[in-house]
């Protein structure tokens, strides 16, 4: 069966989101041409307007959906405020959609330096060198800090800035969605009131 016949059995009678998720994120690794692991992340600024911009998603398990960021830039500063945001997966190559939303927290400092170290060497100089979401006055000025961080860390291990780490949403909801004939599509619902409980499933109309 091909990810495009999926029948509503071969995912509504699970009672767990997280293995789905899963299995539907292994699928696009397998289908989508590029970043499969790519999401749409809402955020909320101080004016109550909401931003929406794509991340990657760096690891997931069953304490939430874990990205990384400069927490100087809006989007951190946005969640620092907040501590709430939303995710939205589209892989258009199965018809499937993926909707999550809930608290967020900052991943341990052990978390986040693992993952910095398994960046490329340009990357993690990359996080010293861009001041996110701030005016840039030229392309030069970020190719001189860029050339600047690299001579001060030529050699040895680049440290991890502090402003630089990551954000786990725990999610309180996750909707799975899947594309059907004629928009008569399968919808499912996972919801529990407080991240520490219990799941509760409900079938949606499309």
């Amino acid at each position: 069966m091909t990810a495009n016949e999926l029948t509503s059995g071969d995912f509504t009678e699970t009672n767990e989101p997280f293995s789905l998720f899963g299995t539907w994120l292994k699928d696009a690794e397998k289908s989508e041409l590029n970043d499969p692991n790519a999401v749409a992340l809402a955020t909320v600024d101080p004016d109550g307007m909401p931003n929406v911009r794509m991340v990657l998603l760096k690891g997931f398990d069953e304490r939430g959906f874990v990205f990384y960021t400069n927490f100087e830039s809006r989007k951190g500063c946005e969640l620092l405020a907040t501590r709430k945001a939303a995710m939205c997966f589209h892989w258009k190559s199965l018809r499937r959609q993926v909707r999550l939303r809930g608290p967020v927290e900052i991943v341990s400092k052990e978390e986040a330096d693992e993952y910095f170290r398994s960046r490329p060497r340009g990357s993690r100089i990359g996080a010293w060198a861009s001041k996110q979401s701030r005016p840039l006055e030229s392309r030069f000025a970020l190719e001189k800090a860029v050339a600047e961080y690299t001579t001060r860390y030529a050699i040895g291990e680049i440290p991890r800035p502090e402003y630089w780490s990551g954000f786990r949403i725990v999610p309180t909801s996750i909707e799975f969605w899947h594309d059907r004939p004629f928009r008569l599509h399968d919808r499912i619902e996972f919801h529990r009131p407080a991240p520490e409980g219990g799941w509760m499933k409900v079938r949606m109309y499309p």
